[in-house]
């Protein structure tokens, strides 16, 4: 298992051959590499689960928020 953080796909600019998204994660764009999800490419609107700037699988948004919860989980692990 690794650790994901989500983001949702914002748009897809031209060039890269596709391989490249802008992504918003907690407020901020980043580029993210989409290409290991040829099968079921990204579209904007979409939420993926990004792991070292690539997106590893797509998700919906109780995904994507199950995902940010665990995250604040192990934020506070330590306070529990």
């Amino acid at each position: 298992m690794c650790l994901g953080i989500p983001g949702r796909v914002m748009a897809i600019p031209d060039g890269y051959h596709g391989q490249i998204a802008l992504v918003d994660v907690s407020g901020e764009q980043r580029k993210v590499n989409i290409g290991l999800l040829d099968e079921d490419p990204a579209r904007p609107g979409d939420w993926v689960i990004i792991h070292m700037g690539f997106a590893v699988e797509k998700t919906d948004e109780a995904g994507a928020a199950a995902a940010l919860d665990g995250l604040r989980l192990l934020q506070h692990g330590d306070q529990l």
